[in-house]
């Protein structure tokens, strides 16, 4: 049979199962069985295992988890309220200070765990209601949050740049270098959006009462301690890597550690606390090992048949300038992220155009800072868009699905407006892994 023919049974099979809500990791290791056995039959099965093993006894693989957990431990440990407390003394004068609040303490979330769930539900638990309290236009407030939590896709210590890291063959410090920048810049968008919008109309997000800006000294100095606590963990992870101290695996221990010592300080660590983290850890990366075993197992099979190879010369056969090939990449990544899971898209995508990419002469971390945003944009779309089933979650009631939905509409297009400054600027993206290199 062609391999033009496997290639459009295995895609319609794939979109069969998904419609029929058989998960993603069963449907990979599924065809991946069923393909073994067609193709090479029995004595194949083996180089299944093999592929699988081969990935997840990956040493930096560990990071995963690890992160995970400092990211649960901090979420458990009250350290972002701390953290957001401190920050109204930064941002409570501006138009549209609240919110602008909240995306700077997205920022420095991000920095600290490099995940979006905890993100986007500490966000609507601790700044929805200060939002809604103050007036603020509702749809503003919501679409800060969606936007604002996704960050963590960007920001290092970004668990996305971890997964891949490890499917690209790429440095995992010059990926963490790569996408600061970029991060950066999204979190600017935000901001400079929400100023801009409540100036010109300041109804959108009015002021905190000037009872609650007048602080005492005591109290600014007591609130600014807040900010202590995250700046150092910052500092303790990503200062470890980029100083050449630590390997991104060891600063993710070190990471672990200083989530603990935080929690210690504050009072927060007690057996219930860590028993909550730990069974949230190993829920996460459960289904982000359950889907790499999957996926991987599927690639490594497709391979043997000819697919990949296939997949790429028909991408690099496009008759399309480089660029014009890139940009057909992202519109199919923007057409999966409304459908599959960040993971499921790496895992998938990446074997087949990280070798385009770098064929045509582009640098892979430029690449994935691409992916990144491009998943920035899957988190917020409709009917996947996992940032507002979190928030849906923790928001009050009359909050609807929808509503939140609606919400995001302008925050996707500052997205794609850095997606498309990042494409047209690699620079942008590769100034900070050129320093190190």
């Amino acid at each position: 049979m062609p391999i033009e023919t496997i290639t459009l049974l295995v895609v319609g099979a794939m979109l069969l199962l998904m419609l029929a809500g058989v998960p993603l990791a069963w449907i990979m290791m599924t065809i991946a069985v069923v393909c073994t056995l067609a193709w090479l039959g029995p004595m194949g099965l083996p180089l299944v295992a093999s592929r699988v093993y081969g990935f997840v006894s990956e040493y930096v693989f560990v990071a995963v988890p690890l992160f995970v957990l400092m990211a649960c431990i901090l979420e458990r440990s009250g350290v972002a309220k701390d953290l957001y407390d401190a920050m109204r003394l930064l941002a409570g004068r501006l138009p549209g200070g609240v919110a602008v609040q909240t995306t700077l303490v997205a920022i420095v979330m991000a920095a600290m765990t490099g995940i979006i769930g905890g993100e986007v539900v500490l966000l609507g638990l601790i700044a929805l209601p200060q939002m809604l309290r103050l007036g603020y236009d509702r749809r503003l407030a919501i679409g800060v949050i969606c936007a604002g939590g996704s960050l963590g896709t960007m920001i290092p210590p970004s668990v996305v740049l971890l997964v891949y890291g490890l499917t690209a063959g790429v440095s995992i410090g010059d990926l963490f270098l790569a996408a600061v920048l970029p991060g950066l810049l999204l979190g600017s968008l935000y901001v400079g959006y929400v100023m801009l919008r409540c100036w010109l109309n300041p109804a959108l997000g009015p002021p905190a009462p000037p009872e609650e800006l007048a602080v005492p000294l005591a109290e600014k100095l007591r609130l600014l301690k807040g900010l202590i606590l995250p700046i150092l963990i910052i500092v303790w992870v990503l200062g470890s890597i980029y100083g050449g101290i630590a390997s991104v695996t060891e600063s993710a221990g070190v990471g672990c550690v200083g989530a603990l010592l935080s929690a210690a300080i504050r009072r927060e660590l007690n057996l219930e606390m860590l028993k909550g983290a730990l069974i949230q850890t190993m829920t996460t990366v459960g289904v982000i090992i359950w889907l790499t075993l999957g996926a991987n197992a599927f690639i490594g099979i497709y391979n043997i048949m000819g697919g990949t190879g296939y997949l790429r010369g028909l991408l690099a056969g496009l008759p399309l300038p480089p660029l014009g090939i890139v940009l057909v990449m992202m519109a199919i990544l923007l057409v999966l992220g409304c459908i599959i899971d960040w993971i499921g898209i790496c895992l998938l995508t990446m074997p087949i155009f990280v070798p385009v990419i770098k064929s045509l002469g582009y640098d892979p971390v430029w690449f994935d800072v691409l992916f990144c945003m491009n998943m920035q944009v899957s988190y917020l779309t409709p009917p996947f868009g996992p940032a507002a089933f979190y928030l849906k979650g923790v928001a009050p009631p009359d909050v609807t699905l929808q509503e939140i939905f609606g919400s995001v509409w302008p925050f996707i297009g500052l997205q794609v407006v850095g997606l498309t400054v990042v494409l047209l600027f690699p620079g942008i993206a590769l100034w900070l892994p050129s320093l190190g290199g």
